[in-house]
């Protein structure tokens, strides 16, 4: 009697680690299906960047604009701050 009652606690053990095999494998391919779109649009955005040499030089614009920006709120919340 003891053994068929270690036998079902072995088979229910088999049938958990089956759904929770299946589950993380669910879980890696939603995963690297994301890395994957992720990577297409990585390659997509970097076409322009190789054809059209103005565009790096304005993003790079665009990017110190920013920079500089965001020096200047930090600045104006500090005085606020001190206030």
């Amino acid at each position: 009697m003891a053994e068929s009652e270690s036998q079902e606690g072995n088979y229910d053990n088999r049938g958990n680690k089956v759904e929770n095999f299946k589950m993380d494998m669910e879980e890696l391919l939603e995963k690297m299906e994301k890395l994957t779109v992720h990577a297409a649009w990585m390659a997509y955005d970097c076409v322009p960047l190789q054809t059209n040499p103005d565009l790096h030089n304005a993003m790079q614009h665009l990017e110190n604009a920013f920079l500089r920006c965001k020096e200047q709120i930090e600045k104006k919340w500090q005085d606020v701050l001190m206030e």
